[in-house]
C-alpha cells in the first residue's frame, strides 16, 4: 500500500532564492533516487513564501522508513537542507485513505 508523506519546512528568510532552490534540488534529487520513492512535489504556501510542503509518495511505509533510517546516517544527512531551515521540519505520514466514488 502506498504511503503519502507531507514534510512541512520553514525556510530562513536571510538567504537568496538561488541558495534555497539549490539546496532543495540537491536534497530532493537524493530523495527521488531512493528505492521506493514514487514521486515528489514541492508546494509553496501562498501566504508565506518561506513555508513549503514537500509531498512525497512512497511504495510502502517500509520504503519510507528505510529512507528515514538512511537520512539518519552520516552518508544520508541532508546538510544542504538543514542549512536553509529556520526550524525543525514537521513530518506527517498517511497510509490509510478513504476511497471516493
Amino acid at each position: 500500500m502506498t504511503t503519502t508523506v507531507f514534510l512541512e519546512v520553514r525556510l530562513r528568510d536571510d538567504l537568496s532564492a538561488e541558495t534555497i532552490e539549490s539546496a532543495i534540488r540537491e536534497t530532493l534529487a537524493q530523495t527521488a533516487a531512493f528505492p521506493g520513492n514514487e514521486s515528489l512535489e514541492v508546494l509553496i504556501d501562498d501566504a508565506d513564501l518561506n513555508r513549503l510542503v514537500v509531498l512525497e509518495v512512497w511504495t510502502s511505509t517500509d520504503a519510507h522508513d528505510a529512507y528515514v533510517a538512511w537520512r539518519a546516517t552520516p552518508e544520508g544527512r541532508a546538510e544542504a537542507l538543514a542549512a536553509i531551515l529556520a526550524e525543525p521540519p514537521v513530518t506527517r505520514t498517511f497510509e490509510r485513505k478513504i476511497t471516493l466514488p
